[in-house]
């Protein structure tokens, strides 16, 4: 699983960062509250953790940019502050929890699981993007017309309508996809690229997938 990390104290982000990746996460780690807009509008994250306290923009007000840009992707604050009315403005600006330091790694690593398990559990039943619209449940994707996906198509769709105008790489969506799968290649992330934009063709969609094969894909408008 892929996380944001935005903590102004570099002893405390190396610290965080090498714990994180030693329990299995991917880690980006950015220094300040603008840093962390622009990495999360390029970028796909399983969860995301903001220090409130950060120069440029604090967590709070990147977070309300974040939240306004369409991304729901579950965000952890932390904070040096004990006052009831700062975690009330966290969670107002959209954060799904909040932790105060000093705090134990062991606890932030069980609220991590936690919310990315609710995460999962309460995604939408349909997710939009331009006049495209996937039905999860049915595996059926619309524009002017409709058209059943098979599985993995159905992830793929899911995956990149998640993450509109994101540059997503072959690796990132092979380890989201197949990542379960020993037998698979990575080339099959092409095929599969290959049948959606027949797919979205086929539909008349308004949206599009850029990209070439072994590079990064992008969901977006037709221009």
């Amino acid at each position: 699983m892929k996380l944001l990390l935005a903590e102004d104290e570099k002893e405390m982000s190396r610290a965080l960062t090498a714990i994180l990746e030693h329990s299995g996460y991917e880690v980006d780690a950015v220094f300040d509250g603008e840093a962390a807009v622009e990495k999360a509008a390029r970028e796909a994250y399983d969860g995301m953790i903001f220090d409130i306290m950060m120069p440029k923009k604090d967590g709070v007000e990147a977070l309300r940019e974040i939240r306004a840009a369409g991304d729901v992707t579950p965000v952890i604050m932390l904070t040096a502050k004990t006052e009831i009315r700062d975690r009330i403005t966290g969670l107002d600006a959209g954060a799904d929890d909040y932790l105060t330091k000093p705090f134990a790694m062991g606890e932030l690593l069980a609220r991590l699981r936690s919310m990315t398990r609710r995460n999962s559990t309460f995604s939408p039943k349909k997710l939009t993007f331009g006049c495209v619209s996937l039905d999860l449940a049915e595996q059926e994707l619309s524009g002017k017309s409709s058209i059943r996906l098979a599985g993995k198509e159905s992830k793929l769709m899911e995956f990149l309508l998640q993450n509109p105008d994101k540059n997503l790489s072959t690796g990132d969506i092979f380890q989201r996809i197949w990542g379960d799968d020993p037998a698979a290649d990575p080339k099959i992330v092409w095929m599969y690229i290959s049948y959606l934009r027949q797919k979205l063709q086929a539909i008349s969609a308004d949206v599009m997938i850029s990209g070439e094969e072994g590079g990064s894909f992008c969901l977006r408008r037709k221009s």
